[in-house]
């Protein structure tokens, strides 16, 4: 565990009993899978009494979308999931994440990487996200040129944690992922770092979303190690698929939620998440099935995979004539 730094301190005494997010990216509008994750952490966080949060993460900017940000909160909205505090847009965190770069730089754990795509093709096997970068650039002394990737070092014992839906994890970074990037040769700061930072920042006590960044999370709580800030509880629900068992997503064209229909979508979403919700429900005004959805939240019922697949079109909760 590495000596708290200025992020760490910055960020005590922030944590409150219980503070949760939703942090999409505007990338599309909200789907099925999204509602998901959105209702489950949102309930997670307020049947505790605590805060929810929302994080648009924009870090990259070439993948946003016009207009998509503000679409995906005004879905939230009309869903009756209101967040507490202002929006924090990652577009406008960047000296944030320069700061913990330099923070792991002194500490020497980043190097720069000049390393090709087809270079690391060649050299590298698969691991769990993909190619293992096979450390090339580890051992060259360079001083960073500002044109080059910054790797993080993955030397790690493991990183075991306990997920509060998926059970006991454990992965062993330097052989299944490698030294991974924080900062592209573009210049942009990736996912890994920015989630990480942010999640500090805003106090961050629980952290619900979707399966698919199960495997995510061991390096972002290697990096908090790294740069002694607090780890949160994590749940990883279960990940929303069509017939073809693909998940959905903005990128595979997974259709927009039907907004007139935000009473059928939220029933829809709890069923998914194992909650039982009697059917009659989704006649009933957003508030109520909110109301509903808190006082019997059940987190011991969330299913690790989804028990059956979304139909397509999302059930009927899609606009087939949304764009």
């Amino acid at each position: 565990m590495a000596h708290a730094g200025p992020l760490a301190a910055t960020v005590a005494g922030k944590r409150a009993s219980t503070v949760g997010r939703f942090a999409p990216s505007p990338t599309g509008p909200l789907h099925f899978g999204s509602l998901v994750a959105a209702l489950g952490s949102f309930l997670s966080a307020r049947a505790a009494g605590g805060r929810w949060l929302l994080r648009v993460e924009d870090v990259d900017q070439p993948r946003s979308v016009p207009g998509a940000a503000d679409a995906i909160l005004q879905a939230l909205e009309h869903h009756g999931l209101g967040w507490d505090g202002p929006v924090l847009w990652q577009s406008q965190r960047t000296d944030a994440y320069q700061a913990a770069l330099e923070q792991l730089r002194r500490a020497g754990w980043v190097y720069g990487c000049s390393c090709s795509r087809r270079e690391i093709a060649a050299a590298a096997r698969r691991g769990v996200a993909g190619a293992v970068y096979p450390g090339s650039c580890r051992q060259r002394a360079r001083p960073w040129s500002g044109r080059e990737a910054l790797r993080l070092r993955s030397t790690s014992p493991g990183i075991r944690y306990r997920d509060a839906v998926q059970g006991d994890q454990l992965q062993e970074l330097e052989a299944e992922v490698g030294d991974f990037v924080l900062r592209r040769a573009d210049g942009l700061h990736t996912y890994q770092l920015a989630v990480v930072i942010d999640d500090a920042a805003q106090g961050m006590t629980e952290v619900v979303r979707g399966a698919d960044l199960l495997g995510s999370t061991p390096r972002q709580i290697l990096l908090q190690q790294r740069l002694g800030l607090p780890t949160p509880r994590y749940a990883h629900l279960p990940v929303a698929v069509d017939a073809a068992g693909q998940k959905l997503s903005k990128q595979s064209g997974a259709a927009p939620l039907r907004l007139h229909a935000p009473g059928r979508n939220l029933v829809a979403g709890l069923e998914f998440l194992g909650q039982g919700p009697p059917p009659e429900l989704a006649r009933e005004a957003v508030g109520t099935i909110i109301d509903w959805a808190l006082t019997n939240w059940s987190p011991q019922q969330i299913p690790r995979v989804a028990a059956l697949p979304v139909p397509a079109a999302g059930g009927g909760l899609a606009d087939p004539g949304a764009a």
